[in-house]
């Protein structure tokens, strides 16, 4: 069975303690601050290996927790990172994360970080100072991020074969590569995408046999809402319709619901190019499927090439091997062009630029007088801290008026021993 969908959550490892420490030797009648800074996290990330084909190995496992690192210690010595946690995934997923970002794995070796650790805090000799010379204080790590990411694989195909249920692309499969999908007499008898390798004089393809799609297949019906995915990472399109379809439908109408259903999915998907493989050619006389294939190319146009095929006899089979190697393009071939016109545009720098931590935060006065601070800066600034030291209380007022934070809440009519509530935690307050 394929395992082309998961949900995983991860977290990353928190930061370490900074160190609370003071020199002590012998002959030295003065030892300073010598408390070290905790490590920094382990970060969470996903890693594409190709040796991977699905995603099966999330359902035995889905929680995924990196390691916290080290806290500091006396002597100035820091405390040593978490090592990262290194998550594997098949060519072809993508990842939607809690945050509302996307990642798409299409390259082995390519990596993401999805979840960073937290950061370490700092050791008391980090906040020594010509005027406190001997603090009593040292920040805590902070927590590593953590959420739910939702995983989703498309196959990594050159060629798909598209058509109705039980219209012939798994004999197609099976002739033309050496696949061995289960073939019957009865619609949906593939209920997973079957890949196979078609073998060229030079080269090799991948095609992707994609269950029977039917009407409302882009909505949810039938197994096309969960395989359609499987179709944007191909290059080209072979759509499989039967001559003669032995349930007396009609080949025009049936091919009409396939392309509107790949429309509907993708717009995409309706740009791609196709061909047309009419498929058991052998159950209807050589007239009749040869009068079939004239009607379709003239209602294609000539930008739609199509083959009468018959995977019992082989017919029309090696035209059709023949027509993917040269429709499909080399990746290397594709780009060559590009390579030429940039080989003489000069390297720049490779820069990283991420956003910086939000530094806003808002006051708001509830109806029983207790003053709320909320934003992201104000509550880190909290989480670092023992608040239980004078030290460390002192430390966050200062900080607290340094950001603004003292004259927002005083313009909100704070008055010295109200009670402020930052991050769930509710505490009187005497600025100055």
């Amino acid at each position: 069975m394929l395992y082309d969908k998961a949900r995983i959550w991860v977290q990353a490892g928190g930061g370490g303690d900074g160190c609370l420490s003071f020199r002590r030797e012998a002959h030295v009648p003065h030892g300073g601050p010598d408390g070290g800074d905790g490590g920094h996290g382990g970060d969470v990330v996903v890693v594409c290996d190709d040796s991977l084909r699905d995603l099966q190995s999330f359902k035995r496992r889905s929680h995924y927790k990196a390691k916290r690192a080290a806290h500091g210690e006396g002597a100035l010595r820091h405390g040593a990172d978490g090592p990262l946690l290194e998550i594997r995934l098949p060519p072809g997923t993508q990842l939607a994360s809690w945050d509302g970002s996307t990642h798409d794995l299409v390259v082995p070796g390519q990596r993401v970080v999805v979840a960073r650790g937290g950061a370490g805090g700092r050791g008391n000799k980090r906040f020594a100072t010509s005027t406190r010379q001997a603090p009593r204080l040292a920040e805590k790590g902070l927590p590593g991020e953590e959420g739910w990411i939702e995983l989703r694989l498309k196959l990594l195909a050159d060629v798909g074969l598209v058509g109705l249920p039980n219209a012939g692309k798994s004999s197609l499969l099976a002739r033309m590569t050496r696949a061995a999908p289960k073939i019957a007499a009865y619609p949906f008898t593939t209920l997973e995408p079957v890949l196979g390798t078609l073998e060229g004089a030079e080269r090799q393809l991948v095609i992707a046999d994609i269950p029977g799609l039917i009407e409302g297949a882009s909505e949810g019906a039938g197994l096309g809402h969960d395989f359609l995915a499987h179709v944007e990472r191909t290059r080209l399109l072979v759509h499989v319709l039967e001559i003669a379809p032995v349930d007396g439908s009609d080949p025009v109408a049936n091919h009409a619901t396939i392309e509107a259903e790949l429309h509907a999915h993708d717009r995409r998907l309706a740009q791609l190019p196709r061909l047309l493989a009419l498929s058991k050619a052998d159950l209807v006389p050589a007239e009749q499927a040869q009068r079939a294939a004239r009607e379709w190319r003239e209602r294609l146009g000539d930008g739609v090439a199509v083959f009468v095929t018959s995977a019992a006899t082989g017919q029309g089979l090696e035209e059709l091997s023949l027509e993917l190697v040269r429709r499909v393009p080399l990746s290397a071939a594709a780009c060559r062009e590009d390579a030429i016109a940039l080989e003489h545009v000069p390297v720049v720098e490779h820069r990283v630029f991420r956003p910086a931590a939000g530094r806003g935060f808002s006051v708001q006065r509830s109806d029983a007088g207790v003053f709320r601070v909320d934003g992201d800066g104000v509550e880190r600034l909290l989480a670092r801290h023992d608040l239980d030291n004078d030290e460390a209380l002192a430390h966050i007022e200062n900080r607290l008026r340094r950001m603004g934070v003292i004259s927002a809440l005083e313009a909100q009519g704070f008055e010295p021993g109200d009670d402020v509530e930052i991050a769930g935690v509710l505490f009187e307050l005497h600025p100055g």
